[in-house]
């Protein structure tokens, strides 16, 4: 939810046309999280002024915007700082005033975007009202810049980041924040807490170093004397080229950003809420960590923290980002959505990549090696998980409980800490997240960690807040996922997330023979995804031929399908806006029955497993004009029996299900276990052509975002 972009420009010229091109095309880049209006703010042709642009609607209609203002976009700047903002509204309605950047007062002498919710924003109003300044939006944001310009006004010589540190210092909630200002040219303040932010950086020299050294309020201010000999030092520059006196230089002064004369390397900064919007500028990248604040200032960025924790790095990588332009773009494809779930026969190879070894029957997790032996001493393993990711986490709960023997819970994060449920110092915690930056599963996670719990990440996201605030993890690695739909997160998270079953039960001579077939089920399985997917073409005319014009959906699954069926129906509901429920197969006769009649579609899942024979008495119960013979039969044709005619997803040449009362879609057989993997990729399908089918914006389903952020 919400995106943010920046740009800074130090000793690098570029032209206006430039700046707005990349500001634009960043928050193109972020359209997937999810927004409902965008704005930018720049620097204006005159000393301290600005030029903020916002529009409701699409970064098209911004980008329609900036050209019917026609700004004047040949004028060059050798320095500069931009940000940008996509919004989903939290406060307030999608309008142009509700829109970022907001503005401490009408002359923008302070500018902000920022991600997530201040909580205390109620009281900082009150506070900023009645030293008299006035509100003109409803959203909590407002009230960062108008904090920013009370706390300048008081003190017109404070140093931007003294500023920035009082004005964070006051805000509570979940928050990242890009802050500008007229009074200091050029400069930006970016912070975090609880909302991802990651720092690209290109340079024209080689960077001196490949980290840049966190600095704690503890080490105290600079004296007056030292900061009267630092401003005297920038009045009597004329040269900016010049080598400044390093006997003066500011302690602060970061050592990745100089060269060996000790003169500043012309440098450009780009700051994103993700960092897909950045590959196609640099792979040179440093994440922020929660509280961190960081001060792009004169070609430099330092980074500075209130205070000091137990144990926390006192540096931050700059790390070479390992994704490729072409991974975030759509290829042949028409929807970012099927290029992912065609992605799935490599991104599940991926996962698996340096972990599984078929050959010698062995799973190595690098992630979880350290903790791997006080996983399997521990009391119960809570899975903690929200949407896709909850149905991931039930798919894979049997197979943890055959093979671990440990009490397995799995939890909707939202629902887990409404009840407070009781967490123990011996309780393993297992957080699944596609982002890493899911509101409830992080609430949950320091819920976890303030009780002494073990804490376990398994994301795609690297540098995301699960994956830094965990004790170990996995990260997936199914590459970038941009579809709201997740698709291929889903697949491989599967495949995680089995793997680490496999690990924990290495030790148990018992469940030898059982880890053996699902490894070799797991290097089967790619292959069969290509099978699967070659369905493509029939999947999209029994969508035309059985759903068109329907406004309810059946999907019935037993066992570890039925977390197949809830990961179909979501697919369903979120893209092609069809009402879709997924139903125990047990449960079918328990009220479910009386909604089946010779108008609604119902597909189900029948693989054979070791309860084939109950599903497939949901299928057959009281089939007329044949006698009954056992008592498994009588729930299959109830469906048949009441003019339905049901899509099965089973087995090839499975007998069980003629053709002239059944829809047929045939997937290979694998290990039990792994079998959910396999049927899912049909109704992923299904859920992609129906949205098509109706026009829908595919990847952007109305009222959704990629990474849900706030509560």
């Amino acid at each position: 939810m919400c995106g943010i972009f920046g740009y800074i420009n130090y000793l690098v010229e570029k032209d206006r046309k430039y700046i707005l091109e990349t500001l634009v095309n960043g928050l193109s880049r972020l359209e997937y999280r999810g927004y409902d209006s965008a704005g930018l703010a720049i620097d204006g042709d005159k000393k301290n002024e600005v030029l903020a642009f916002k529009e409701v609607g699409k970064v098209a209609k911004l980008k329609q915007l900036i050209a019917e203002s026609k700004p004047d976009e040949t004028k060059v700047f050798d320095s500069h700082a931009g940000i940008a903002h996509t919004r989903w509204a939290t406060h307030g309605p999608p309008s142009r005033v509700n829109c970022h950047p907001h503005r401490s007062d009408s002359t923008w002498q302070f500018s902000v975007v920022h991600n997530g919710i201040i909580t205390n924003y109620k009281e900082l109003k009150v506070l900023l009202e009645g030293k008299g300044f006035k509100f003109e939006t409803e959203t909590d944001t407002e009230c960062i810049a108008k904090l920013a310009k009370y706390i300048y006004d008081d003190s017109p010589d404070i140093e931007f980041l003294v500023l920035a540190k009082a004005v964070i210092k006051e805000l509570q909630g979940a928050f990242g924040l890009l802050l500008k200002s007229v009074h200091y040219p050029h400069e930006v303040i970016a912070a975090r807490k609880g909302s991802p932010l990651v720092v690209g950086v290109r340079t024209q020299r080689k960077m001196k170093v490949d980290f840049v050294d966190v600095e704690y309020s503890e080490e105290g201010p600079l004296s007056a004397e030292r900061a009267s000999q630092n401003v005297a030092i920038k009045k009597a520059s004329a040269n900016l080229l010049a080598p400044p006196d390093k006997s003066l230089l500011h302690r602060s002064q970061s050592r990745a950003f100089l060269s060996d004369d000790g003169t500043p390397i012309p440098t450009e900064f780009f700051l994103s809420s993700d960092p897909s919007a950045i590959v196609e500028h640099t792979k040179k990248v440093l994440y922020l960590e929660d509280d961190d604040i960081a001060h792009i200032h004169e070609g430099s960025l330092n980074i500075h923290r209130l205070s000091k924790d137990d144990g926390a790095s006192n540096v931050r990588a700059i790390q070479t980002l390992e994704l490729e332009l072409q991974e975030i773009m759509k290829g042949k494809f028409d929807h970012f959505m099927q290029k992912e779930i065609f992605e799935q026969p490599e991104s599940v190879i991926n996962t698996m990549r340096g972990r599984l070894d078929v050959a010698n029957k062995k799973v190595t997790l690098g992630g979880l090696k350290q903790y791997i032996s006080t996983i399997r001493r521990c009391r119960r393993l809570i899975f903690i998980a929200c949407g896709t990711s909850f149905h991931s986490c039930m798919a894979v709960r049997g197979a943890f409980e055959e093979l671990t023997e440990i009490p397995i819970s799995v939890e909707l994060a939202s629902d887990f800490l409404d009840r407070q449920a009781p967490v123990f110092r011996d309780d393993t915690c297992v957080f699944v997240s596609q982002s890493g930056e899911t509101a409830d599963s992080l609430m949950a996670l320091r819920y976890c960690l303030e009780r002494g719990a073990l804490t376990v990440g398994i994301v795609n996201v690297v540098g995301s807040s699960i994956s830094l605030l965990t004790h170990c993890g996995v990260h997936i690695n199914a590459g970038p996922e941009i579809g709201v739909a997740s698709t291929k997160a889903y697949t491989s998270q599967f495949v995680a997330m089995m793997m680490f079953a496999l690990s924990l039960s290495e030790d148990r001579a018992s469940k030898q023979k059982r880890r053996e077939d699902i490894m070799d089920g797991l290097a089967q399985i790619s292959d069969q995804f290509k099978h699967i997917l070659k369905l493509n073409d029939p999947i999209k005319a029994l969508c035309a031929k059985f759903f068109k014009n329907q406004k309810s959906l059946l999907l019935l699954g037993r066992g570890s399908q039925f977390s197949t069926a809830l990961e179909g129906a979501l697919k369903i509901k979120e893209i092609s806006y069809l009402h879709c429920e997924a139903v125990m197969s047990g449960e079918l006769k328990h009220g479910v029955l009386a909604l089946v009649d010779e108008n609604l579609p119902i597909i189900m899942i029948l693989t054979r497993d070791d309860i084939f024979a109950k599903s497939l008495n949901a299928y057959q119960q009281g089939k007329p004009d044949q006698t009954t013979l056992e008592r498994l039969w009588l729930m299959m044709h109830a469906v048949i029996a009441r003019g339905g005619r049901p899509i099965v997803i089973c087995n090839p040449d499975d007998n069980e299900f003629p053709s002239e009362q059944t829809e047929r879609i045939e997937i290979p057989k694998t290990v039990d276990c792994l079998q959910g993997l396999l049927n899912v990729i049909p109704l992923q399908l299904i859920a992609y052509w129906l949205a098509v089918a109706e026009g829908l914006n595919v990847d952007f389903p109305r009222n959704l975002a990629k990474s849900v952020t706030v509560e």
